[in-house]
């Protein structure tokens, strides 16, 4: 019942409480915030004072850095080094990774933000999110920032109609109009796609090819009286392929022998060609390396060029001030607060993702029955 960066959280828990003398952490803090990865590094770090040796794998290479000694760089399945760590800067680390520079900064301007694209008002859910409200517009990209259990994924899910909202109104369209979402259908006839934060188990049939996958979201478009139509299919697969960039075989290839970035690019391909206005993305690059992390920041930029509207939830604070336009904060369930381009600082965004376990708090220790004896 735990979503998954809880799940993570309770298996990273499991594993630090052995009484082992090696310890692989595979992308520990993919869906962890900063506090909860502060708190891991100070457990890693009672670890290696226990002489337990460490193999730690990530793509957050501030976090190799702070808790590793050598560095080992894998590319494409070979090993490209295993250097002390101090030998490299974090470009030079980039460029190994990935064969080729990145720049430091996402071009995210030659954009037009338009008018309303998605409008929600007193979305509320028991126990999940309460009383949430925003907008966003054609060409822009709004983050939503929060700790686990914060309400993010839910709210997600409550829009795309996952799961059933208890009030509030949802609009859309051109002029907006009020809407009825109970069902993902529902939210795909509006034009509302989710790209979930479990591809694997949420969405992709990883047992299945490409292009069954990316034919998910388009049987309107491929298949009559129930019948697939497989050539149509395999040149909507090939199109997305090409779009995508998707490094494959061919669109006949298992999504489960694809990396991680681009199973994702095989989720995102799919809503693409099924051409949504609003499009919802759950931690859009969780697991996926550098150089298809900055695959996916370029093509959110080009999503917004074509007056798409985006919401975007990430634990990655650095990854939403990169990308967003601006950024709403959940705490407890609630939208704290949203701040602009430009007008945030990290600091400000940590603060107002506590600020509602605090009020939570204050509220809880007002009620409780005092003891006067």
């Amino acid at each position: 019942e735990l979503g998954i960066g809880h799940q993570q959280m309770v298996e990273i828990a499991r594993n630090l409480v052995g009484d082992c003398h090696v310890l692989i952490l595979d992308e520990p803090t993919a869906m962890l915030t900063s506090r909860e990865v502060e708190m891991l590094f100070e457990q890693i770090t009672r670890l290696q004072a226990r002489g337990v040796s460490i193999i730690y794998i990530s793509h957050r290479l501030e976090e190799i850095a702070r808790v590793s000694q050598r560095i080992a760089v894998l590319r494409d399945g070979k090993l490209v080094c295993v250097e002390p760590i101090s030998r490299y800067s974090s470009e030079q680390l980039v460029t190994l990774m990935v064969g080729r520079e990145l720049g430091e900064h996402m071009d995210m301007g030659a954009r037009q933000i338009g008018e309303v694209a998605l409008s929600v008002k007193g979305l509320s859910r028991a126990g999940k999110v309460e009383d949430v409200s925003f907008e966003v517009r054609r060409g822009e990209i709004f983050g939503i920032s929060g700790l686990i259990g914060a309400g993010r994924t839910e709210l997600l899910r409550l829009i795309y109609g996952a799961d059933i909202a208890d009030s509030g109104v949802i609009e859309v369209g051109q002029p907006l109009q009020a809407v009825t979402v109970r069902s993902p259908a529902d939210a795909v006839e509006h034009g509302i796609a989710l790209i979930t934060e479990d591809r694997k188990s949420e969405g992709l049939l990883m047992s299945q090819s490409i292009s069954a996958n990316i034919a998910l979201g388009n049987m309107h478009s491929i298949a009559k009286a129930g019948v697939v139509n497989a050539d149509l299919e395999l040149k909507l697969a090939e199109r997305q392929v090409a779009a995508m960039r998707i490094r494959s075989s061919s669109p006949t290839q298992l999504v489960s022998e694809l990396s991680g970035g681009n199973q994702q690019k095989v989720v995102i391909g799919r809503w693409l060609e099924r051409d949504c206005p609003v499009m919802l993305f759950d931690e859009p690059t969780r697991g996926i390396d550098v150089g298809a992390k900055f695959d996916i920041y370029a093509l959110l930029a080009e999503l917004t060029r074509q007056g798409r509207a985006l919401v975007v939830v990430s634990s990655d604070l650095r990854e939403l001030m990169l990308i967003c336009d601006r950024i709403g904060v959940l705490s407890a369930g609630r939208l704290i607060d949203t701040f602009e381009r430009d007008s945030w600082t990290q600091d400000q965004l940590l603060a107002a993702a506590f600020a509602g376990y605090q009020k939570r708090d204050a509220l809880l220790n007002d009620a409780a029955p005092r003891n006067d004896s």
